[in-house]
């Protein structure tokens, strides 16, 4: 018997070998797990913009209107509000921007603000009902940061809506706010062949403040048409 091989003795070793790889596995996984955990916070709360048609941006994780404006759940009740990339590459940057007084009431589908243009004015409409808390002066200051920032930035308005979980019915959302801008993307192609011609050179991206290369009485049209104002 002396020569016999203790197994349980060889199952120990066995066992501690396995137990070392776990414990370096473990401690590889706490090692990286962290900064993977917070890449993907950070995915879910600032998202890529999405690109429509290789012309605009959406962000992905906000709702919009189909003239052209979005909503964003902010904190409990409140709800800020501005205007889309596309909006503002129509528009370019206006000669001022007229934002409603804090403590008006604004409704889903009506006018809530105007952008003054070459001397005229362009209202858009409210994505959501609710009272104005705060208007960002910052744009009101500098128009050219709904250009540079329309999603962040260059927000509006922020609203207290008075029932949050309601707050964004008949928005747009997810595929489907890519599709519906994609269509708007089809849109202007089909204008670029008689009055849009002229706003985008060489068939590429539409200029900047596209709506200035029209003559002034093609801009109600292609405020009903986008906008959805009259």
């Amino acid at each position: 018997m002396g020569g016999a091989v203790d197994i349980y003795a060889t199952k120990g070793v066995e066992y501690l070998i396995v137990l070392g790889y776990l414990m370096v596995l473990v401690g590889l996984w706490v090692l990286l797990s962290p900064k993977k955990v917070a890449w993907a916070v950070g995915m879910r709360s600032r998202p890529a913009p999405a690109r429509a048609g290789q012309w605009f941006t959406l962000r992905q994780d906000y709702f919009y209107h189909q003239g052209h404006s979005w909503a964003a759940a902010d904190d409990g009740d409140v709800v800020t509000i501005g205007v889309d990339d596309f909006a503002q590459r129509l528009l370019g940057r206006p000669d001022a921007i007229h934002l409603p007084q804090t403590g008006t009431r604004v409704q889903q589908g009506d006018l809530a603000w105007e952008f003054e243009v070459d001397g005229r004015r362009i209202g858009m409409l409210s994505p959501v009902d609710g009272k104005v808390l705060s208007v960002n002066r910052a744009v009101t200051e500098h128009p050219e940061v709904l250009a540079e920032s329309p999603y962040e930035r260059g927000w509006l308005l922020k609203v207290r809506v008075p029932r949050p979980r309601a707050a964004f019915r008949n928005l747009l959302t997810g595929e489907l706010s890519r599709s519906w801008m994609s269509q708007a993307v089809e849109r202007v192609r089909r204008m670029q062949a008689g009055d849009l011609g002229v706003v985008m050179p060489d068939g590429g991206v539409p200029v900047p403040g596209f709506v200035k290369q029209l003559d002034p009485e093609h801009w109600d049209v292609l405020a009903r048409e986008f906008l959805l104002t009259d």
